[in-house]
C-alpha cells in the first residue's frame, strides 16, 4: 500500500535621473484576443474555454514559476513578475513570460527587502500589469512574503487581477522563524492586505514545514520544499479544472466554492492497493499541522481519479469518507474520471474545501504536506 497527501491551509519616489532602460528580453509580451484561447486549459478531447493565469510575484513566487515550468499543465498562461531584471532573465530562458515592474523606481535593481519600494512599484507598472491579467477567468497569485517584491507587489497585482473580474487566488508563504522578526511582520502585514485584495489566501508556513523536514535537510532543499508546495498547490486546483472527466467539475464549480471563500483546505492525496479508496480519501483531508477541523467545511469540491480498474464501489467508497467528516449540510460537488496512465490498482483524490464558519484560525498554523493518514514522508523526499 502506498499513500501520500497534500494538506494547504487558507487563511484568508521619484524617479532617478539615470533612469534603467529595460532590456528587449523584459518587455512583457501580452495575449491578444484572437490569441486568448491559446492561454486556456486544453484537456484531452477537447478545448475548454477556461483562461488560467499563473502569477509570481518576486523571489520565491518567480522560483515558483520556474518549477511550475517543469510540470506539463497543457495552456496555463505563466509570468514572472519582479523588480529585479537579472532574476527575470533564467524565468524567461525556462520560458515564462516575464515583466519587469517599478524600472523607474528600482532601475532593475531590485526592491532591497522593502515592501514600500515593491509598492511604489507595482503602482508604477499597473498599466502593465493590467494588460497581464485582462482576459483570465482565474489568477493565482504566488510569492514568498516577508521580502520587497512579493510583500510589496503582490497585493497591488492581486487586487488589479481581482478588479478584472477574474476569480483570484493568492498563494504564499511565510517565512521561517530563523529569517528574522522584521521579515515575519512584513510578511504578516502583506497577508493582512492579500486578504483584502482576493477571493482565497492559501499561506503555507514555512516552519511548520520544519516538523516534517528531515533532520539534516540541506537549507537549499528546504527552500526548494517551499517553492514544490507552491507549485502543487496550484497544479491541485488548476488540475481540477483542466480534465474533462466521466463526472465532471467545471469552472465554475470551483467558482461557486472559492468566490469570496473566506477560508479553505486544498487536498490531494493518493492510494494503492485494496483499500486505495480510504487511504486516498483519509491522506486528502488528514494532517498532524492542521489546527481546524474539516467537520466545518460548508463546500466541499471533490475529484476522483483512479487507475482504469477502478470500480464505482470504489469511488463510493472514497467519497464516503469525505461525506461523512464535512458539515451534514455542505454544498458538495463531486467528479470522478479513470485515467490509463496510472498504475493499476491506485487513485488519486483532490479536495477542496471552504466555509469553515467565517475562517476565524491561525494560518501559521494551517499547512502541511504529508500527515497521518500518509503513511510515509512527502512524496518529494522519495528517491
Amino acid at each position: 500500500m502506498r499513500v501520500s497527501s497534500l494538506i494547504i491551509g487558507i487563511s484568508l519616489a521619484p524617479s532617478p535621473s539615470n533612469a534603467f532602460t529595460k532590456p528587449s528580453f523584459l518587455k512583457p509580451t501580452f495575449s491578444t484576443t484572437s490569441s486568448l484561447y491559446s492561454s486556456s486549459l486544453m484537456p484531452e478531447g477537447g478545448l475548454s474555454p477556461c483562461v488560467i493565469k499563473i502569477i509570481g510575484v518576486g523571489g520565491g513566487g518567480c522560483n515558483a514559476i520556474d518549477r511550475m515550468m517543469e510540470t506539463e499543465v497543457f495552456g496555463v498562461e505563466y509570468w514572472a513578475v519582479n523588480t529585479d531584471a537579472q532574476a527575470l532573465g533564467r524565468s524567461k530562458a525556462r520560458g515564462a513570460n516575464v515583466l519587469n515592474i517599478g524600472i523607474d523606481v528600482t532601475r532593475g535593481l531590485g526592491a532591497g527587502g522593502d515592501p514600500e519600494i515593491g509598492r511604489l512599484a507595482a503602482e508604477e507598472s499597473e498599466a502593465d500589469i493590467a494588460a497581464m491579467v485582462s482576459g483570465a477567468d482565474m489568477i493565482f497569485v504566488t510569492s514568498g512574503m516577508g521580502g520587497g517584491t512579493g510583500s510589496g507587489a503582490a497585493p497591488v497585482v492581486a487586487e488589479i487581477a481581482k478588479e478584472s473580474g477574474a476569480l483570484t487566488v493568492a498563494i504564499v508563504t511565510k517565512p521561517f522563524g530563523f529569517e528574522g522578526r522584521r521579515r515575519m511582520n512584513q510578511a504578516t502585514a502583506a497577508i493582512d492586505r492579500l486578504n483584502d485584495a482576493t477571493d482565497t489566501i492559501i499561506v503555507i508556513s514555512n516552519n511548520k514545514l520544519l516538523e516534517i523536514i528531515p533532520e539534516g535537510t540541506p537549507l537549499g532543499r528546504s527552500f526548494a520544499v517551499a517553492d514544490d508546495i507552491l507549485r502543487q498547490g496550484i497544479i491541485g486546483i488548476s488540475e481540477i479544472i483542466m480534465r474533462t472527466g466521466m463526472v465532471n467539475v467545471d469552472f465554475a464549480d470551483i467558482r461557486s466554492i472559492m468566490r469570496d471563500a473566506g477560508s479553505a483546505f486544498i487536498g490531494i492525496g493518493t492510494g494503492s492497493g485494496k483499500t486505495m479508496a480510504e487511504d486516498a480519501a483519509v491522506a486528502a483531508i488528514s494532517s498532524p499541522l492542521i489546527d481546524v477541523p474539516i467537520e466545518r467545511a460548508t463546500g466541499v469540491v471533490m475529484n476522483i481519479v483512479g487507475s482504469k480498474d477502478m470500480s464505482i464501489h470504489d469511488a463510493y467508497r472514497a467519497a464516503a469518507v469525505i461525506y461523512k467528516t464535512v458539515d451534514e449540510d455542505a454544498n458538495i460537488l463531486f467528479g470522478a474520471d479513470t485515467d490509463d496512465n496510472m498504475e493499476e490498482g491506485t487513485m488519486s483524490i483532490t479536495v477542496l474545501t471552504t466555509g469553515f464558519n467565517g475562517g476565524n484560525f491561525d494560518s501559521s498554523n494551517s499547512v502541511s504536506r504529508g500527515g497521518e493518514g500518509a503513511g510515509g514522508m512527502p512524496d518529494f523526499f522519495s528517491p
